[in-house]
This record gives C-alpha cells, sequence and structure tokens, in this order.
C-alpha cells in the first residue's frame, strides 16, 4: 500500500496540481523500507506524470480559440522559441519545482517524440530522488 501512496503521490507531483511526493519518500525511508526500490517507484509515478502533461500539451492547441483557454498567443509563442532555442536536453530538468512541469507540457506541444522524452524526464527525476534519498540517510544519521 505504501508503494502506491508513494506512486501516486509522485504521479501528482508531476502535474500541475500542487503536490510534494518527497515528503511521502522520505517518511517511507525513515521507515526502513527498501529505498532503492522507493527510489524507482517514485521515479515511474513522476515520469508518468510529466507524461500525462506531455499529452496535455500534445492536444492543447486544438482549444487555444475557446473563451476559457488561459494561455495567450503570445505566451505560447514565447515558449515555444525558448524550447526551440534550449532544445529537448532542457527535459532533463523538468524535476525543477518551478517551471519543470511548464517544460513537460511545451515539449508536448512542441511534439517532442516520446522515448526520448521518457528517457531525459526519466534521468532528471530519478536524479532528483536520489538526491532526496541521499538528503535523507544524512538526515537520518544525524537524529
Amino acid at each position: 500500500m505504501s508503494y502506491l501512496v508513494l506512486f501516486s503521490s509522485s504521479l501528482l507531483a508531476a502535474t500541475i496540481l500542487p503536490f510534494y511526493s518527497e515528503f511521502i519518500l522520505f517518511a517511507l525511508i525513515k521507515q526502513g523500507e527498501p529505498a532503492w526500490l522507493l527510489v524507482l517507484v517514485a521515479t515511474a509515478g513522476n515520469t508518468l506524470g510529466s507524461v500525462i502533461n506531455w499529452y496535455i500539451g500534445r492536444y492543447l492547441l486544438k482549444f487555444k480559440h475557446k473563451k476559457w483557454f488561459y494561455f495567450k498567443d503570445a505566451q505560447i509563442e514565447k515558449a515555444q522559441n525558448w524550447f526551440g532555442k534550449y532544445g529537448v536536453w532542457t527535459l532533463l530538468f523538468a524535476w525543477l519545482p518551478l517551471g519543470g512541469d511548464v517544460l513537460t507540457l511545451i515539449a508536448g506541444i512542441m511534439r517532442v517524440h516520446i522515448l526520448p522524452f521518457i528517457l531525459l524526464v526519466g534521468i532528471g527525476k530519478f536524479l532528483r530522488y536520489v538526491a532526496v534519498l541521499y538528503a535523507s540517510q544524512i538526515s537520518l544519521a544525524l537524529i
């Protein structure tokens, strides 16, 4: 059950919903669950959440002429230009708390192929959770 909670919280944390999976990961590590398995579960959930963003981005512009559409044409163009300038390698930073989710959405709009997307986003998110693992190990050693 704890793995499902971690997976779900990691997935939600990768969407535009405000959610933080690091706290759950830390708590489960503290409880003595296998740390590397937890990191893999969190990475899988978080990467899948980013794939959802990519999918939304892929079809988002079909609705740009609707009244309720949030983004202005100038915002979309600016984001596309920025992503076009810096490229798919920016997806390694999709783990960032501010802007990371937007990167995955823009990647969908820009029609980045799904396999490089998953690979780059997955690497970045895995490294973030490894950093959380090591930070938790240090903090647990200090307690």
